[in-house]
């Protein structure tokens, strides 16, 4: 057993194909299928179920895969580290949209003053693309405000966040003091796309009332959503933060929602089995000490 059979092995399920997995390796197909009985006799597991032409993980193959990744990275990360001596380091931080965009610029740009020896390369996407690309090792680590849905993810809460409901100046809820949920259940939304923490945390407390929303329109932009609704064309729910100029303008209106505060955490989250080099905890600490400037 080496480090070859599990780079194959994690080809093959992140492809879901022993063909396409010896397409993307340049290898032929009959040596990935003889690689992945070779793991299979020598631990006496079962690591994939064959049904009609299609594969599917076992658990016993689920368990297999995260030692797998943990050992491919610490190897990856070894031999990255004893050959670079005069390169920079490198972090690969991955940042759901609300803090991609409000708060992530702002850490590197502090971090970096501080540490120009290292380099960052950044992603921002959806909190569930960024667990998803966390449990690949495809990131150090990421920086979210959803929910995580994986075992073998870590989260570290260090901010807290907000949400309110906005609407625009010629919408009838800006009238109102503050608005039912039953209300909020008949308007129109205006909402993030499935997968964001931000509409995750919303419909989980409508459903939790037995409501269900009324979306609209489905954006991965925060502007698209506040121009939307600054254009009064449906209500929405979103970051504080990332309304506070248009809040100040007058451009968009805080709406109470009668006896609901939508409060969360912003969370640093990484694989359990993650190295956590020296560069990454100094990234954390500053992430911990930070504070938004309205």
């Amino acid at each position: 057993m080496n480090i070859r059979h599990l780079r194959i092995f994690i080809t093959v399920v992140d492809t879901g194909s022993m063909t396409k997995a010896a397409e993307e390796l340049f290898i032929a197909q009959p040596s990935v299928s003889q690689t992945i009985k070779e793991i299979e006799e020598y631990y006496n597991i079962k690591l994939f179920e064959r049904l009609s032409k299609k594969l599917y993980i076992t658990e016993k193959g689920k368990e297999f895969l995260s030692y797998a990744r943990h050992i491919v990275t610490l190897f990856d990360e070894m031999e990255k580290s004893i050959r670079q001596t005069d390169k920079n380091s490198l972090l690969r931080i991955g940042a759901s949209i609300t803090v991609g965009t409000y708060v992530l610029g702002k850490l590197t740009r502090q971090f970096l003053d501080d540490y120009p020896n290292i380099d960052i390369e950044s992603v921002i996407d959806n909190t569930t693309i960024i667990e998803e690309m966390v449990l690949k090792n495809e990131l150090d680590f990421g920086i979210v405000e959803g929910p995580i849905h994986s075992k073998d993810i870590v989260s570290k809460a260090f901010m807290d966040d907000e949400l309110i409901l906005i609407c625009g100046d010629k919408h009838p809820f800006r009238e109102k003091p503050y608005i039912t949920l039953k209300e909020l259940s008949k308007a129109n939304f205006i909402l993030r796309e499935s997968g964001s923490g931000t509409r995750e945390l919303f419909e989980n407390i409508m459903l939790s009332k037995g409501l269900d929303l009324t979306i609209k329109c489905v954006s991965n932009s925060s502007e698209a959503i506040k121009n939307a609704v600054i254009s009064n064309l449906g209500v929405s729910v979103i970051s504080k933060m990332a309304v506070d100029s248009e809040l100040k303008s007058k451009k968009l209106f805080h709406i109470k929602i009668d006896n609901i505060e939508l409060k969360r955490k912003f969370n640093i989250i990484y694989h359990k089995n993650k190295y956590i080099s020296k560069e990454i905890e100094e990234f954390w600490d500053y992430c911990f000490n930070f504070k938004f400037d309205r």
